[in-house]
């Protein structure tokens, strides 16, 4: 019995029992560490448990626990910025059982303030966690004692030099609707990194109709607190309306590692004046079928801008015709009217009634950019005239030859007198 006794030990159950042993818990970042002020990003966060089981008891008798001492349970992480210029806006996180040898992540939406000054900063990590203590063996019963811990971690995070783009003052000129102008700007360096080879630029801003046409204007060196005054030339959709629409303003440089970054865009308000636009003031001429007449057309600069070396136009079709169909205007400034006159041939076989004829102003913005205005319709009414003794051309030849006999009368009767 004794022989069979020593031959089965081998092979029976043995259990294992840790006496000694706590988990211990460090936190890295995972990723750059590095942030602009401003800046708006995901900070991940390695959490590492080196702790360790140092004394364990093994033994036929022994009921293994479930849970070993350096395994960290339920597993809270909460980041706080203390007195770093950050903002967490992630809530505190579960992550898991964490055992000795083991690791978890977390992520933390973080947003760095823009006023944020160059320099390290310690985000605390707040870790609360579970651990067993030790297990009381009772025969066939074991009585786990846990233990709740909270310690805090300090992460370690940099603030980099940046340049911040400060719009101080804004002045268009010529920016009217579907035409092209100059967008005046004061910039500010409020940041703290000296720029070098900048570059200040204007961008489309979404579906905005502000469309830079010469949108960069080079500044060099551009030293933290320094102001710089810079011009761009901006056009507007023929779609706006007479309101503000948005114009964002970046500066491309090179920072202080000598890379070339571009700043946080700054979005802005420019106002745009309404179209330029003319109209036809005065009433409906009367024009005689069958004659040469003088058309007189009253033109209105009903928009926003003054004109430059403006010319009408009008299309004569059957039944006018003209070979004088352009009429210089000049300058006209907003609210001012010119008169243009054409020279118009009436067929005789046309109809008397009211027709349309279509005009149209071609000019120089402010910009002296050549446009044409949208088409207007000069309203003109055809008549037939009634004939008369004046008008009837047999009476006029007889008129005239009458003239001439009398005339070559007179000067041979004062010729027979001398």
């Amino acid at each position: 019995m004794l022989l069979l006794a020593l031959l089965a030990a081998p092979g029976a159950a043995q259990g294992v029992k840790y006496l000694y042993g706590s988990p211990d818990l460090s936190a890295t970042i995972s990723g750059t560490n590095q942030f602009a002020p401003g800046a708006e990003t995901q900070l991940g966060v390695i959490i590492s448990n080196s702790g360790l089981n140092t004394h364990k008891m093994v033994g036929s008798t022994i009921v293994t626990p479930d849970d070993q001492p350096n395994t960290a349970k339920l597993v809270t992480v909460t980041l706080k910025s203390s007195d770093a210029p950050f903002t967490v806006k992630t809530d505190p996180q579960f992550v898991r059982d964490i055992a000795g040898g083991g690791a978890a992540n977390a992520v933390f939406n973080v947003k760095v303030a823009d006023s944020a000054e160059p320099g390290t900063y310690t985000l605390p990590l707040e870790v609360t966690y579970t651990y067993l203590q030790d297990a009381e063996d009772y025969g066939d019963v074991l009585r786990y004692n846990y233990q709740k811990k909270t310690l805090t971690l300090p992460l370690t995070v940099q603030v980099t030099p940046d340049l911040q783009v400060e719009v101080l003052d804004i002045r268009s000129e010529s920016l009217n609707v579907g035409t092209e102008g100059y967008v005046y700007m004061t910039l500010k360096n409020v940041g703290h990194d000296t720029a070098s080879k900048a570059i200040a630029m204007v961008t489309r801003s979404g579906a905005s109709p502000l469309i830079p046409t010469d949108g960069n204007a080079y500044i060099g060196t551009f030293e933290p607190g320094e102001t710089v005054d810079v011009k761009f030339k901006v056009s507007v959709a023929n779609t706006a309306e007479p309101q503000s629409y948005p114009l964002d303003v970046a500066v491309t440089y090179e920072d202080y590692e000598g890379k070339t970054v571009t700043s946080r865009p700054t979005t802005i308000g420019l106002p745009v004046g309404g179209k330029i636009a003319f109209e036809v003031v005065s009433p409906p001429s009367t024009l005689y079928l069958g004659q040469k007449s003088i058309l007189e057309v009253v033109y209105k600069n009903s928009g926003a801008a003054t004109v430059y070396n403006a010319q009408a136009r009008i299309s004569a079709v059957d039944p006018f015709t003209s070979n004088d169909d352009t009429a210089f205007l000049g300058d006209l400034a907003p609210g001012e009217t010119a008169t243009a006159r054409f020279e118009v041939n009436v067929d005789g076989a046309g109809t008397a009634k009211e027709y349309g004829i279509d005009s149209e102003i071609r000019y120089r913005d402010n910009l002296d950019n050549s446009k044409i205005s949208d088409t207007m319709k000069v309203r003109v009414a055809l008549e037939q005239r009634q004939g008369t003794l004046f008008t009837n051309p047999v009476f006029l030849i007889a008129v005239l030859a009458v003239i001439i006999g009398a005339g070559y009368y007179i000067f041979v009767y004062r010729k027979k007198q001398r």
